[in-house]
């Protein structure tokens, strides 16, 4: 398939500036790909559509505060810093992003708080605007992980726009309930600290929230327990190659970037029981079911691992792991938006998109869910 297949117009407006005040109230449509059906529900009403037994796969990623502010030596400029990737953790070298990317050079310095206990030296250039940094500080190793993460800020997408434009202020105000006089870029800050972190956030290595996952409450999940519902976790570390636009119409030349996914027992275990009782197993995010593809068997079967993946998936591919997908409504011409295409089949997925842009639904990271079930 070609680029241009997957563009469409995305108005502005949709793009979620902010999330639903509770996780599960987001909106949800729910497109039964063998027939195309549509129905349009809220993530509170996933549990309808899953049985005693059945799997939930959800990614136990952490987000880090991977942006940072930084200074030039000398002339003080400003410079935006993104963390990618610590490379070694005794030297306290960095993959990173700066901008802007004309001002960075081998040699330079930043320093990023007043008292210049953290300083960063440029000792390579990666990409156009990637570098790789040298962190210089007395802190211990530990003691300055801590404190650069404590210099960070939550790294939403760039779509997400802070602060807020006033006329969405008031409609923050009003879907948070906060209180006249209460300071909306302090409240929005802090909801994007609680919010663009999943519930089950446990192993810190993401530089992008697992999107889809950012949906489920504890309240969701006990509900989902008590009807017989399980779940288990993979741990993929969403990158930023995971969004890099795609330059290429001819999708064979395209290159995705490396992200690390660990796959272990308990996950396996629970995977490989309801693939032999044929139960529903709904992966939660493109992360989710990539990871899943690149490790199952012929026998349908996963096995661990502890490694990476560059998988590619769009049409036409047939998927041999989950049976049902939860994801968000992503972008254009993203990759993203090619492998739900090829999981719920071209047509249908693009025709529940039109439908999905008809109807208002919100796009984007902090926007509403798709379930695609057979």
């Amino acid at each position: 398939m070609k680029l241009s297949q997957f563009k469409f117009k995305l108005p502005e407006e949709q793009l979620a500036q902010f999330p639903t005040l509770y996780r599960e109230d987001a909106r949800m449509l729910v497109l039964h790909r063998h027939t195309g059906e549509i129905e349009h529900r809220q993530v509170k009403n996933v549990v309808d559509y899953f049985s005693e037994g059945d799997l939930f796969v959800f990614n136990n990623t952490r987000v880090f505060p991977a942006r940072l502010y930084g200074k030039k030596e000398k002339t003080l400029a400003p410079i935006e810093v993104f963390l990618l990737r610590e490379l070694q953790h005794e030297h306290r070298f960095w993959d990173v992003l700066v901008e802007p990317a004309r001002k960075i050079r081998i040699g330079n310095k930043l320093f990023f708080d007043d008292d210049t206990n953290i300083v960063a030296e440029v000792i390579d250039n990666t990409t156009s605007r990637g570098r790789t940094f040298r962190f210089l500080t007395d802190y211990n190793n530990d003691e300055f992980v801590d404190k650069l993460y404590a210099l960070g800020t939550t790294p939403t997408p760039h779509y997400i726009r802070r602060p807020l434009k006033p006329e969405l202020e008031q409609a923050f105000r009003q879907e948070f309930m906060l209180e006249e006089g209460e300071d909306v870029n302090e409240a929005v800050r802090q909801m994007d600290v609680d919010r663009y972190q999943s519930i089950f956030a446990t192993e810190i290595g993401a530089v992008s929230a697992p999107a889809s996952n950012l949906h489920f409450s504890k309240q969701l999940v006990k509900r989902m327990e008590i009807n017989g519902i399980e779940h288990a976790f993979l741990t993929s570390h969403v990158s930023l190659g995971n969004f890099k636009e795609i330059e290429v119409e001819d999708l064979t030349k395209h290159k995705v970037d490396l992200e690390q996914i660990i796959l272990q027992k308990p996950l396996v275990e629970a995977f490989n029981n309801a693939h032999r009782q044929h139960k529903r197993i709904c992966a939660v995010g493109t992360e989710i079911i990539r990871a899943l593809e690149h490790v199952v068997g012929t026998n349908g079967e996963i096995k661990e691992f502890n490694g990476w993946t560059n998988k590619f998936i769009y049409p036409p591919y047939t998927f041999t792991s989950a049976n049902a997908f939860f994801v968000n409504f992503y972008m254009p011409e993203s990759a993203q938006l090619m492998m739900v295409c090829a999981f719920g089949g071209y047509d249908e997925v693009m025709n529940a998109y039109k439908t999905a842009l008809k109807e208002g639904y919100k796009f984007g990271d902090y926007g509403d869910a798709m379930l695609i079930v057979d």
